[in-house]
């Protein structure tokens, strides 16, 4: 559902870009801020919290061949922190249950591998 959502969000902000509106944009971004979140270490929380930051929002997992992508998204993540920027990473296991492990797993993996600082989400259905 989440991943629908933000998938709306991103086809909107493309028309909106084309029509040169911003206050459809404005609107639904609202929502998706306020839509309740939980980190991988259990802190609730939402978008908002990030409000004002460009935000990389990718589905991710710890056992499929784009694995490796973690590397690149800290390292993205790293070098534009500074400027406003946070990759978003949401793991999800529906695609070939390509996530199993629990939040403290998912955690521990991408930390221990990848060094990953930006923030990880339970797992989005």
């Amino acid at each position: 559902m989440l991943l629908m959502k933000l998938f709306n969000l991103a086809t909107i902000v493309a028309a909106c870009a084309l029509l040169n509106t911003t206050a459809i944009l404005a609107e639904e971004t609202d929502h998706l801020l306020e839509i309740p979140l939980r980190t991988l270490d259990g802190e609730e929380t939402n978008l908002g919290a990030l409000d004002g930051k460009a935000m990389l929002i990718v589905n991710v997992a710890s056992r499929c061949g784009l694995t490796p992508q973690y590397e690149g998204l800290e390292a993205l993540h790293r070098k534009y922190a500074d400027q406003g920027f946070t990759v978003l990473g949401f793991p999800c296991n529906q695609f070939g249950r390509q996530e199993p492990g629990s939040p403290a797993q998912i955690l521990e993996f991408c930390q221990t591998n990848y060094d990953v600082t930006f923030p990880l989400f339970e797992k989005i259905e």
